[in-house]
């Protein structure tokens, strides 16, 4: 889907916070974002719904130049690899990498082979890589074990790369994926924060894959209970547990310390809950956050100097960063559009009209500007 599609300001849904002027994570100076998707239909019968999605902090010169970052695991039902190094070091060296449960293996690879291919090994000589890769499960519409994201998909993921307006939905990692029974995938949003003087963006991207039908809320209007068709999990099991997963990015200009990151990471599953999220069992629900700031403290020096905001003058973000998760999501769900898959399989779209009417019914609708 084309970041021209409806997002769910367009429909009348409410939000708290000051976006930025895209909406999106790429508001954040400097981050760029690639995606491919690959959907096919297979002689053998199977079908190909999925992809791949990649984050580069610093946009291409990620590579060269790490970022502060930190990583949360609400719920550790997932993988994201890269994430020992990142808790012990505090620093993200390169990109993120989203895509599904059995292709984070490919995906690590290719992005170790293109860090090879760029050149200028390392101090030590080496071209050392444990790159961040994580996933979700889109086994239901993709032919998950056919192992169709190849290494030149990732690598075409982080070439195409870029700033300005970002693909929602049924693409890149989030082509197959399901949240609340409803058809979900890539998300994304943004807030604008005044600290002090200063104003700073918090950016956040979503591979939303997670979540049962009857819990979900949008904008604190139980539409969950309400829109009861096509329930592909709990329809047919009552007793179906929460399953799936996301993974949030959270990405700022902000000055923060590892630390401060972890922090903000945390917060990413302050918008989950509002979604009615409870962090089941079988959900995995990985956060991870950056700060583009403080370039030059991140340079091969052996005397450091960084800035950072005060941790009394942190509310602020934090609350920006539930608003934008909770965003995220609800862009994901609306930018999704109906898509059979693998063994005949299917997931709907959430209806645009009747969101629009239950929102008026239960008067949280806001008109678009």
């Amino acid at each position: 889907m084309s970041a021209a599609e409806p997002r769910a300001r367009d429909l009348g849904v409410p939000f708290d916070g000051t976006p930025g002027p895209l909406n999106a994570i790429t508001d954040v100076a400097g981050v760029a974002v690639g995606q491919v998707t690959l959907i096919e239909d297979l002689a053998n019968g199977h079908k190909v719904r999925t992809g791949v999605t990649a984050i580069l902090p610093r946009g291409h010169a990620s590579y060269e130049l790490p970022a502060f970052g930190a990583w949360f695991a609400l719920n550790g039902n997932g993988e994201m690899t890269g994430t020992a190094w990142l808790e012990e070091s505090g620093q993200l060296e390169g990109p993120v990498m989203l895509t599904n449960t059995h292709s984070v293996g490919v995906v690590r690879d290719a992005v170790i082979a293109e860090r090879v291919r760029a050149g200028g090994a390392d101090a030590s000589g080496y071209w050392w890589s444990l790159p961040v890769v994580a996933e979700t499960w889109d086994g239901e519409l993709n032919d998950i074990n056919g192992f169709h994201v190849h290494p030149e998909d990732a690598a075409r993921a982080l070439h195409e790369a870029k700033g300005g307006p970002v693909a929602e939905g049924n693409v890149g990692g989030g082509t197959g994926m399901i949240c609340h029974e409803f058809k979900c995938g890539i998300g994304t949003a943004s807030r604008r924060v005044r600290v002090g003087a200063r104003d700073y963006t918090i950016g956040v991207l979503v591979q939303a894959n997670y979540g049962l039908r009857d819990s979900l809320r949008i904008a604190g209007v139980p539409v969950g209970q309400y829109l009861r068709d096509d329930r592909i999990y709990s329809a047919p099991n009552p007793a179906a547990g929460d399953t799936g997963s996301i993974i949030i990015v959270v990405a700022t200009d902000a000055p923060l310390l590892p630390q401060q990151l972890k922090r903000i990471a945390k917060r990413a599953g302050m918008g989950l809950a509002r979604m009615g999220s409870y962090a089941g069992n079988g959900s995995g629900d990985i956060f991870v956050a950056f700060s583009t700031a403080n370039a030059d403290a991140l340079r091969d020096q052996p005397l450091q100097q960084a800035s950072f905001i005060g941790n009394d003058h942190l509310d602020g973000l934090f609350e920006a960063t539930a608003q934008a998760a909770e965003e995220a999501i609800v862009n994901a769900m609306v930018a999704a559009r109906d898509m059979q898959g693998d063994g005949g399989h299917y997931a709907r779209a959430i209806p645009h009209a009747a969101l629009v009417k239950l929102l008026k019914r239960f008067n949280r609708y806001r008109p678009p500007h």
